[in-house]
């Protein structure tokens, strides 16, 4: 099945995931997490690219007042059945797509933030700072314990993922969340970020890549 045979969903919110992968935990000097660190993105933060799409667009907020913005590939999942309180079984059976995804942020507002111990929602929900691509039916990566991805900029590699390298897996991920609040179905989960997050600069042409499919963007 390909992403273009896929009925999309009403996503209602982006659950994200921090510090999922060791190696970024470190290399933004953080602690690794005990349990998985949530935070969300509303519905209208949410911007999608094509691989039918010869000009995808990235847009950056204003540098001018609102410092840099830092990418972060991802890995995301799309349910299609609601989770309250699940089994990592009954999360498994939840699944329905994949993509990859970039989760934007304001990196010097963030740290702003987190210095005044306040919440990031300024440096994280801003329109645009959840990039989408096209989905792609889960069944086609198998149990998800191994899904390989791959994010260039100017055709240089920047973050290369796995999710054989998360601390928490993906179904883990998905029950651990449906405890703490009930997950609907077309909710998205972006499941963390490898390492090799830096600065969006314009112009800069930016690739995902994930098993056959790849998706190309500008930053504007």
């Amino acid at each position: 099945m390909n992403s273009a045979s896929l009925k999309p969903l009403a996503i209602g919110k982006v659950v994200c995931v921090g510090r999922n992968y060791v190696a970024h935990a470190h290399e933004l000097g953080n602690e690794v997490p005990s349990t998985p660190l949530l935070f969300m993105k509303p519905a209208s933060a949410i911007v999608t690219i094509s691989n039918t799409a010869t000009a995808n667009k990235i847009i950056r907020p204003d540098t001018s007042r609102y410092g840099e913005t830092h990418y972060e590939a991802e890995l995301c999942i799309q349910l299609t059945a609601d989770l309250c309180a699940a089994t990592v079984e009954q999360a498994q059976q939840a699944v329905g797509n994949v993509t990859l995804g970039l989760d934007l942020t304001l990196r010097d507002l963030q740290s702003k933030l987190k210095d005044k111990g306040q919440p990031w929602e300024r440096a994280k929900c801003f329109d645009g700072s959840c990039v989408l691509a096209d989905w792609i039916d889960a069944r086609a990566f198998g149990d998800l314990t191994a899904v390989h991805y791959q994010l260039y900029i100017n055709d240089e590699l920047k973050q290369d993922g796995d999710s054989a390298l998360m601390l928490f897996s993906v179904y883990e991920l998905l029950a651990d969340i449906s405890h703490a609040f009930s997950l609907q179905a077309g909710d998205v989960i972006m499941t963390g970020t490898p390492s090799g997050v830096g600065i969006l600069q314009a112009g800069d042409e930016l690739k995902l890549v994930l098993a056959g499919h790849q998706w190309q963007a500008q930053v504007q």
